[in-house]
């Protein structure tokens, strides 16, 4: 049996069931992570000493029958952003040293090892998080499981691919502009960007309310059981919401039935999106019609926030490299060392300024979404392109905001979004479908979500 193409409900239910044990899981895992990394470069680095170790003990645990928590025993991987004790935590940066004790958790990777998760690795990431693909002067370049020439997107490339190709079926991500979308887009896989504080974030992003922590899983019941390990306050983020009022996972079999969708195919015309990802779009949202939902083609009302965006962005990338001398300036990627030296002229009234456009736009999808409970877009207008490149060859952009225009503005927003993906174009690359919902909604994203998976309507059911 290939546990690797398991999700993480049928892993627990094969442990339940004595089956297989997380022992076999997770050398199956390895063995695929191994495999992938030549070819893919999704991983940082392994940790396979310890995640054998925590194998053995889940197993023991499974056979007294005491499970230590909802995901004993169930291979994870954490984006080389997010802090695991015991390893270093590099950002895909050579500004960063090796060395030292690495004694923290991040709240979301303390709470998976709270309930038995298995550790697989650190996955790749950008310097830093600050592209939305996924190559570092570290790591290098990642690149996309469907087409390796191409790239798996960012900048949570690293765990999309790993997740895509079976190397664990839960990855934790980061979306500061669409980071866990973006890469679960271009590689076939789901995506959640939670509202803000769903998941608490320690320490604190350079990125500010814009970062995002989430699951990125082979399906939307995966990422609800995830949320319910990961969704709960830690002191360490200020910003942190109280206990969530049930459990997602719960709440995933309520369908769509009855609600009101709208249907956005280009934010008013505002975004050129290629034929073959608005043709895979156009037909799920006709599936979400035909399971019942009020699908209406309805645009919300604000024009694209990407001058405040960078704003936002810039700025906080300025912050953290502020006090880095010149030799270690020049380790930087290229382009995020252009956007520092941007984000540095920057004053106190142009952040201001920007803050005020963010609040205008949440003041905007509130009233939207007292109209439809959820908005529906491509996640991306394109699909995957030339791995190496910030943006596709020809395009004429500059930075890859220019090809993200669904996914930034609700980050900024701080709403709940998902990528569902729901079929290929003609060049067998996967296309997302975009779930929004209002804030503290996610319950709604993932019933939506679930919905499409259930009814055949996502990638692997085409």
């Amino acid at each position: 049996m290939q546990l690797t193409e398991l999700t993480a409900v049928q892993l627990l239910d094969g442990y339940r069931k004595g089956e297989f044990s997380p022992v076999e899981a997770t050398e199956q895992a390895l063995l695929r992570a191994r495999r992938i990394q030549p070819e893919v470069n999704a991983f940082a680095r392994l940790t396979e000493e310890d995640a054998l170790a925590r194998a053995r003990e889940s197993a023991e645990r499974w056979r007294r029958g005491e499970p230590a928590g909802l995901l004993d025993g169930v291979p994870v991987t954490v984006k080389d952003l997010l802090l695991l004790r015991g390893h270093p935590t590099l950002r895909g940066s050579k500004t960063i040293a090796e060395q030292g004790r690495w004694e923290e958790d991040a709240p979301s990777v303390a709470r998976l090892r709270e309930h038995g998760a298995v550790f697989l690795g650190k996955t790749t990431t950008p310097e830093y998080g600050w592209k939305g693909v996924t190559d570092s002067p570290l790591t290098g370049v990642t690149r996309n499981p469907y087409d390796p020439s191409r790239t798996a997107g960012g900048s949570s490339g690293g765990s999309a691919a790993a997740v895509a190709l079976g190397a664990g079926p839960l990855s934790l991500g980061t979306d500061g502009g669409g980071s866990i979308r973006i890469p679960a887009a271009f590689c076939g896989i789901f995506g959640l960007k939670p509202t803000y504080g769903r998941v608490p974030l320690y320490p604190a992003s350079a990125f500010g309310t814009l970062s995002h922590v989430g699951p990125m899983t082979r399906d939307a019941a995966d990422a609800a059981l995830l949320l319910d390990v990961i969704g709960v306050p830690d002191p360490r983020d200020w910003s942190a919401l109280p206990e969530p009022p049930g459990s997602f996972t719960a709440a995933l079999d309520g369908g769509v039935r009855g609600l009101r969708v709208a249907y956005s195919p280009t934010l008013g015309g505002q975004v050129a999106v290629r034929p073959g990802v608005a043709s895979a779009v156009r037909r799920a949202v006709a599936g979400l019609a035909d399971l019942g939902a009020y699908v209406e083609e309805a645009d919300p009302d604000f024009s694209d926030p990407v001058d405040a965006f960078h704003t936002l962005w810039f700025s906080g990338a300025a912050r953290l490299t502020q006090d880095f001398s010149p030799n270690r300036r020049r380790l930087l990627d290229p382009g995020l060392r252009e956007i520092c030296a941007q984000g540095a002229r920057l004053g106190a009234l142009d952040y201001l300024a920007a803050v005020d456009v963010r609040a205008d736009l949440g003041r905007r999808m509130g009233r939207f979404h007292e109209r439809y409970d959820l908005l529906v877009t491509p996640t991306l207008p394109v699909t995957a392109f030339e791995a190496g490149r910030e943006v596709p060859a020809g395009s004429g952009l500059r930075r890859w905001t220019g090809w993200t225009p669904f996914t930034y503005p609700f980050n900024m927003t701080q709403q709940p979004a998902a990528t569902v993906p729901v079929g290929v174009d003609d060049d067998g690359l996967p296309v997302g479908l975009q779930v929004v919902a209002a804030r503290h909604r996610d319950d709604l994203v993932l019933r939506a979500s679930h919905a499409l998976y259930e009814a055949d309507l996502t990638l692997s059911g085409s």
